[in-house]
């Protein structure tokens, strides 16, 4: 009877797993899909926060900027361009919640693996360009954090945001400090008006002109059509 009882008690033991396991396969399956669907979002997320990068540096008209901000055609003012652009880009996608958040990161990590790129290209000294590299990561995020600053403020707390870290603290002439101010207010009146959703898909980026031929052409950009693979 005792030996009955013990198998009986097995059996009822091995039942109730069962029927525990059965239920955990739904979840697990649900858990699976989400994780496959949260990657696929993720991967359109990287292809998009690279055509956003890559709109800052081919879409930007940068012999423009070096004419009318009297800036020499070298390689730092490159990359200060750049970071300006760089980091509308982020001002922009941060509204975007978790996903925009993820994506500023994605564009970040692009800006540095091009940044070493153009140096190796340009023949720079290993050693030499680790120390740069260095030197432009500190200006980067004393930068940003200026810029974010800046443009919480009026157009004097910009317009001192754009001197110390666009000129360097060495623009002399408040014309150039002002077309910039106007510059960054235009464009992120531009990028605001972009649709959030599309960004995060597309990626794509257009600038409006340093010089306005008429300022008040702020207008929402026409969006190409993509496949479901974000391309």
């Amino acid at each position: 009877m005792a030996l009955l009882w013990r198998v009986l008690k097995v059996q009822s033991g091995v039942t109730q797993w069962v029927t525990a396991c059965s239920q955990l396969t739904p979840l697990l399956l649900s858990q699976r899909q989400w994780l496959q669907t949260s990657s696929g979002i993720f991967q359109k997320i990287k292809i998009a926060a690279l055509r956003m990068y890559t709109s800052c540096v081919e879409k930007t008209d940068f012999e423009e900027f070096f004419l009318r901000c009297q800036m020499p055609d070298t390689f730092n003012s490159w990359f200060l361009i750049t970071l300006l652009h760089v980091w509308m880009c982020l001002v922009r996608m941060k509204q975007e919640g978790r996903s925009g958040n993820y994506m500023c990161r994605i564009i970040v990590h692009f800006m540095w693996e091009d940044v070493e790129q153009r140096g190796r290209v340009m023949g720079v000294n290993s050693y030499i360009l680790k120390k740069n590299m260095l030197i432009m990561t500190n200006s980067f995020y004393a930068g940003i954090l200026g810029y974010d600053e800046g443009i919480l403020s009026d157009d004097h707390g910009l317009a001192a945001a754009i001197w110390r870290t666009f000129f360097n603290q060495k623009c002399e002439d408040p014309r150039q400090l002002e077309l910039l101010v106007e510059y960054v207010r235009k464009q992120m009146q531009y990028l605001d008006s972009m649709n959030g959703e599309e960004l995060l898909l597309t990626g794509e980026v257009t600038w409006r002109p340093l010089v306005e031929k008429n300022p008040q052409s702020v207008l929402k950009p026409n969006f190409p059509t993509y496949n479901d693979e974000g391309l």
